[in-house]
């Protein structure tokens, strides 16, 4: 196996321009988890909603774990405007980030008193949009750089 050494005793392989862009697509796909997660519940609790409610909308994530099913799909299929412009890894990655952000916006325009289900529908929007970023961001990981980078790609992420 071939080891690059770089000057930063090692570090400087982690200032390659993909691996920092890994780093912050890290971030992109980390904070939406946390939001659906952890603060989504925080948040129905401390507005007053059935903790029978909050429970069952913590079905929502489920998405992260099964997205083995709908991975074949985001590897398979090109996006047609967008593929052109972009390319399939960070077209799938653009989509997936509209769709969370429009999942977290409707989230924060939405009352959970008057409508749990509204909550629970932008929160799955939010869940599946960020699963699916997380497929295609481990492609675009896994096809940015060279064999002797995907330690620091992993690492980043």
């Amino acid at each position: 196996m071939n080891v690059r050494v770089d000057s930063y005793g090692g570090l400087g392989a982690f200032l390659h321009p993909r691996v920092l862009a890994m780093l912050f697509l890290g971030f992109a796909a980390g904070l939406p988890l946390l939001l659906v997660f952890s603060t989504l519940t925080a948040w129905l609790a401390d507005v007053g909603v059935y903790r029978g409610t909050v429970g069952m909308l913590a079905w929502v994530s489920l998405t992260y774990s099964l997205k083995f099913l709908w991975a074949p799909a985001v590897d398979g299929i090109q996006l047609p405007l967008l593929h052109r412009m972009l390319g399939r890894r960070r077209s799938w990655m653009l989509l997936a980030q509209l769709g969370i952000i429009s999942g977290l916006l409707l989230l924060a325009t939405t009352d959970p008193l008057e409508n749990v289900l509204l909550v629970a529908m932008f929160a799955l929007l939010a869940s599946f949009s960020s699963a699916t970023q997380d497929i295609a961001i481990d492609a675009w990981r896994i096809e940015a750089v060279e064999v002797d980078r995907q330690a620091a790609m992993a690492a980043s992420y």
